[in-house]
């Protein structure tokens, strides 16, 4: 199989076409990112995964930037650096400072390292915990 190559707005097909220009009406840009050009390449995927995540994204009980926040930390753990450029760049735009930044990468490194030391140790739930 070949390397998939993005698909831009004038060779796509109406169907795709109608989900980069919700994209580009709802995020206020004058064009789609690479993700959304090489999902494209399916465009059911495309359609599921954009309305999925304009979903859990749009404001609630969570504030936009707590869940930018939330998805760079999420990206991070998983290492996506293009996931993280991308929700670095969203969490900026909803406010996010150098300050909260760094306290999120803090906690994010953290949870990292005593989920793993639990996890070596085995350490059983503790009954307090329990739900």
């Amino acid at each position: 199989m070949s390397k998939p190559k993005s698909v831009e707005y004038s060779d796509a097909s109406p169907a795709v076409q109608a989900v980069f220009d919700d994209i580009k009406t709802s995020r206020s840009v004058p064009d789609v990112n690479n993700f959304w050009k090489y999902l494209a390449n399916d465009p059911k995927t495309l359609k599921r995964t954009w309305e999925s995540l304009k979903e859990v994204m749009e404001p609630g009980a969570l504030d936009p930037l707590v869940k930018e926040m939330i998805y760079l930390a999420v990206s991070v753990t998983n290492d996506c650096s293009y996931c993280i450029a991308s929700h670095s760049t969203a969490a900026a735009k909803a406010g996010m400072t150098p300050e909260q930044f760094g306290e999120l990468m803090a906690v994010v490194g953290m949870a990292n390292e005593t989920n793993r030391l639990v996890n070596g140790y085995r350490v059983p739930i503790d009954s307090a915990y329990e739900i």
